[in-house]
């Protein structure tokens, strides 16, 4: 299959390197586009009891997202088109991307090991629906 378009959900976590790298080489030989897509963090999940300081929090953790992914599309050793953040449901944005974007092939991480947990993985929602290839990489593992 000849791909065009990769979408790489990643998660700020040191394991999104190798999710790169592995959209990376998938790309390479096709001359393919690669773009980043992520979950932004809510500071509401962090502390109820600071409220008056969620919009510093929120600000912050919008920066060091915005940083983590610049990191991954600079060590990336390949052009990184567009990188997003994304808030609410992350499956449903990453199927609105592969119809506004064109993209092909979606990659997503699986930390689950066991059976009942890969049924349960985020992934399984873009997975079942989407309209394009997905692949799921391993990271239990290095």
């Amino acid at each position: 299959m000849s791909y065009s378009h990769l979408l790489v959900s990643v998660a700020v976590s040191p394991e999104s390197h190798r999710l790169v790298a592995k959209a990376v080489s998938i790309a390479r030989p096709l001359n393919a586009r690669i773009s980043l897509i992520t979950l932004a963090a809510e500071p509401e999940m962090y502390n109820q009891l600071a409220a008056p300081m969620l919009e510093d929090i929120r600000d912050l953790l919008q920066e060091e997202t915005k940083r983590f992914l610049a990191e991954l599309a600079e060590r990336a050793d390949y052009p990184i088109e567009n990188t997003f953040i994304a808030t609410g449901e992350l499956s449903q944005q990453i199927l609105d991307l592969c119809a506004r974007r064109r993209v092909d092939l979606v990659i997503c991480g699986n930390h689950n090991q066991s059976f009942f947990s890969r049924a349960a993985c985020s992934a399984k929602a873009i997975a079942g629906a989407s309209q394009v290839d997905v692949l799921l990489v391993p990271l239990g593992n290095a």
